[in-house]
């Protein structure tokens, strides 16, 4: 069974880039049929909250990614102790020493010569005895995972393609610190292998993780998932910004967009798939294949968030919405306003123009006796079938008025601005009393 896994760790709230990444995995799962497992990261106690997971849940939820599993790291470290204590047994986990000034020094070194900053593996010619004495001292070390230098890695991303790196390159990654405490690279591949994670979906920065993980797979006589690595997002001004870290489901929900809008923009930008109002979440389901995803940044643009939520509401039926309308707000008034909303909220104020008090602008001369007249005609005509067409009419005939000097001294009067819904919806909802009323200026 296709199974993924979005994995964010509890030290703040989601930004635009996790959300992506979780939806790349919750689609792929539910196009395969598979599963979708939120695995908290937990292993840092000390910036670990929890007010970020419960907050991380109720994201998913909003977003409509509501896992069908959920696994907390802080829960397995038995697990990962085991595992851990097999590898330093089969020497492929070794203790290292040095402390972080005296690592900074031989990087700085390094990069001094023009040389790659590579740990040089000091720790693996120390005797028993050195390592006696340098505990005995009270040194404690910090444990790395000893990378075989003979073995390429290389895996075909289904995103990237064929890639290759060369191990000895490479520094052999700490995975487990001087405390006790673990570090993201081992746990990860180990919880990969027990909760049968089948592929495993993330941004292009974690392609160096990939590589050294590919080698503690093999170590752990597990075969790795399949990987593919997105392009990372950029601003609308063309590069990478720092302001995609902030934005998140408060900030998107605070503005008015619908969750509906979140997933049909992040679905498919990066992709040769167009971007479309999409409510349903099924068509991005379907259409979902990493073989679309380019390798060019992918442009998040809240300008295009906006338009494209504006046409996701122009989509929604009343039932959907109608607990964050205005009281007595019914299916009648929402189809009536709702191809003018740019977000829910704005239903708010035509339902003010419906219910009034209205401050329209004070008329032209020219049109004074238009709009008196106005009155008498809207007090007068049948509002059982389509009193604004009837208005329109019976003033034509009577004025000779046609065309913007006919229709907009109306809605100026009757709605107080200049545009807005179709009056042939908006004027029965105004209703005679206050259409007459408005149109004599009261």
């Amino acid at each position: 069974m296709t199974t993924t896994r979005f994995a964010p760790s509890p030290t703040g709230r989601l930004h635009v880039g996790n959300i992506r990444a979780a939806l790349h995995n919750w689609l792929w799962a539910r196009k395969t049929g598979g599963r979708f497992v939120l695995r908290i990261d937990d292993t840092d106690a000390e910036r670990s909250e929890e007010r970020f997971v419960d907050a991380i849940r109720r994201d998913l939820d909003w977003l409509g990614l509501t896992p069908d599993t959920e696994i907390r790291q802080s829960e397995r470290f038995a697990l990962y102790g085991a595992r851990f204590d097999a590898l330093v047994a089969d020497g492929r986990i070794y203790p290292a020493y040095e402390s972080a000034q005296e690592l900074d020094l031989k990087r700085k070194v390094l990069l001094g010569r023009g040389l790659p900053p590579v740990y040089d593996r000091a720790a693996l010619a120390l005797s028993d005895a050195q390592k006696a004495a340098l505990e005995a001292d009270g040194v404690r070390p910090h444990w790395r995972f000893r990378l075989d230098h003979a073995m390429p890695l290389a895996w075909d991303d289904l995103v990237r393609g064929p890639q290759n790196f060369d191990p000895s390159t490479m520094s052999d990654p700490v995975v487990r610190r001087a405390d006790g405490s673990w570090l993201y690279m081992l746990p990860s591949a180990i919880d990969d292998i027990d909760l049968g994670i089948s592929h495993v979906v993330r941004g292009e920065d974690h392609v160096s993780n990939t590589a050294l993980q590919l080698q503690m797979f093999a170590a752990m006589g597990a075969t790795p998932p399949a990987f593919a690595h997105t392009a990372l997002l950029t601003g609308a001004e063309g590069k990478l910004s720092k302001r995609l870290g902030s934005l998140g489901v408060d900030h998107f929900r605070d503005v008015g967009i619908e969750p509906a809008a979140v997933r049909a923009l992040l679905a498919r930008i990066g992709t040769s798939d167009p971007v479309e109002p999409l409510v349903d979440m099924a068509p991005l389901v379907e259409g979902f294949a990493f073989a679309h995803f380019g390798r060019a940044p992918a442009r998040f643009d809240e300008a295009e968030l906006a338009q494209l939520n504006a046409r996701i509401v122009h989509q929604l039926p009343h039932d959907t919405v109608a607990d964050r309308l205005p009281a007595g707000m019914g299916a009648a008034e929402w189809d009536a306003v709702r191809p003018n909303l740019a977000t829910v909220a704005d239903a708010a104020s035509w339902w003010q123009v419906i219910e009034g008090p209205v401050a329209a602008p004070a008329p032209a001369e020219d049109d004074v006796a238009y709009l008196a007249q106005a009155a008498e005609a809207a007090a007068a005509i049948d509002w059982a079938g389509d009193p604004w067409h009837a208005l329109t009419a019976t003033l034509k005939e009577a004025t000779g008025r046609k065309g913007k000097p006919l229709f907009l001294p109306l809605r100026r009067a009757l709605t107080g601005l200049d545009h807005g819904p179709d009056m042939t919806a908006l004027l029965p909802l105004i209703g005679r009393e206050r259409a007459v009323a408005r149109l004599r200026g009261d």
